[in-house]
């Protein structure tokens, strides 16, 4: 009875504390992300208040958090978007992975890590957060920009390719040998087509046989079937988090909308819980010693997101205004940075990989929404002081640059 009193209060106050957490970071319109990673800093081992009964509990409340949060994830596109996107956006795909995978794979190297933690800290530095980014679109006003489908075509393209990092750095942190990592891949990678070949044919069969008028009956029969599949996936050594993205994608219609309104606070809780876990396994006092390449990292990646976001936009043929814009709000990193790290920790490849992604992740996801707002005024008055330069000297003899004079553009 006092093991239970006990366990009762501590979850009871985690919750209440993540919370008010989320009222604190909602007043200042920020992510509460950085929040819930210090909360769990707190909590864990070398905190405020270490946890005791209640940590086994909150593993598995952040086991199905990761489940939600790519389950919610592929909710947001149908297999027509996904297959769409791939044809017409896969070279910004590839430019996004090179630019801003390369750097964490050089940093874990120069780091002595090994190359495991080179391809984990690659994917850490290559995804961008689509929680933080949707949010500041909407608070921005952006969301009928020109650049924003650009931006959402970077993003689902690193969501989708979630579906094949996964499965690969489970194969390397579980030590499997080539030929069963290999296997591991082929079965990853037959599942998501297969998955995607249904939900393009019979999608709309799928979609009839979950729906329901009743909430109850739809949420039991979405979360259990997603839950099965996700179990089903790490039985087969594929990923949990692949299985449930899957199943994301194969709902469309009415029912993906009516899964998608009954799951999203049960996503915000446990994907709450999740960032507690994370942090709980990461020693305050392990941060320090890791938080200048955390930084230096931090500023590299924020560089090459921009040029991506910059790149891809140009391609599209957006005003260089939108470019600046659409670089700047990809820098922020969070919920699948962590994800990809908390594999890491949890197969306890290099004990330092923990502490520098939750540096790492506190940074970006705190500056990246500062980067969304003013890449592009910045970006606007040191060319137009250039400009003005380029004039003068013109002016005076010099040789003067010819500009194209600019789209008009709102936002």
């Amino acid at each position: 009875m006092h093991s239970s009193a006990r366990f009762l209060i501590e979850f009871g106050a985690i919750i209440l504390a993540l919370g008010l957490l989320g009222r604190f970071a909602a007043r200042f319109q920020s992510s509460p992300i950085p929040l819930y990673l210090l909360a769990g800093l707190a909590f864990g081992e070398g905190g405020l208040l270490p946890l005791g009964t209640s940590e086994e509990f909150v593993a598995i409340g952040a086991e199905i958090g990761v489940i939600l949060l790519l389950l919610m994830l592929g909710l947001e596109y149908s297999a027509s978007d996904l297959v769409s996107n791939l044809k017409s956006q896969y070279t910004a795909g590839l430019v996004d992975a090179a630019l801003n995978a390369l750097p964490g794979a050089a940093m874990a190297l120069l780091l002595g890590w090994g190359p495991v933690a080179a391809v984990v800290l690659a994917g850490v530095t290559w995804i961008s957060s689509s929680g933080v980014i949707a949010k500041v679109l909407g608070d921005l006003g952006r969301l009928g920009n020109r650049e924003t489908p650009v931006i959402l075509s970077v993003l689902v393209l690193e969501d989708l390719s979630m579906a094949v990092y996964l499965p690969i750095i489970t194969a390397l942190l579980a030590g499997t040998g080539l030929a069963a990592g290999s296997l591991t891949l082929a079965v990853a990678l037959g599942a998501a087509a297969l998955v995607l070949l249904v939900a393009v044919r019979y999608g709309r069969h799928i979609s009839r046989f979950v729906s329901s008028d009743d909430p109850e009956k739809l949420l039991l029969v979405v979360l259990g079937l997603t839950l099965l599949v996700a179990g089903l996936a790490q039985q087969l050594q594929v990923s949990a988090a692949v299985g449930a993205f899957l199943v994301g994608i194969a709902l469309s219609g009415e029912a993906a909308e009516g899964a998608h309104s009954l799951l999203s606070p049960l996503r915000d809780l446990f994907a709450a819980v999740f960032f507690v876990f994370f942090g709980l396994h990461t020693d305050p006092a392990s941060i320090p010693p890791v938080l200048l390449p955390a930084l230096a990292l931090a500023v590299v990646t924020a560089g090459t997101k921009i040029a991506t976001g910059y790149w891809a936009a140009r391609r599209a043929g957006i005003s260089a205004k939108g470019r600046w814009r659409a670089g700047g709000t990809l820098v922020a990193r969070g919920e699948f940075s962590i994800v990809i790290a908390g594999l890491a920790v949890t197969s306890g490849i290099e004990p330092s990989l923990g502490p520098l992604a939750t540096a790492y992740v506190l940074i970006l996801v705190i500056v990246g929404p500062l980067t969304a707002r003013y890449t592009e005024p910045l970006a606007t008055r040191l060319t137009g002081r250039r400009r003005d330069k380029t004039a003068v000297a013109a002016d005076t003899g010099g040789t003067r640059e010819s500009t194209a004079e600019e789209p008009y553009e709102v936002g």
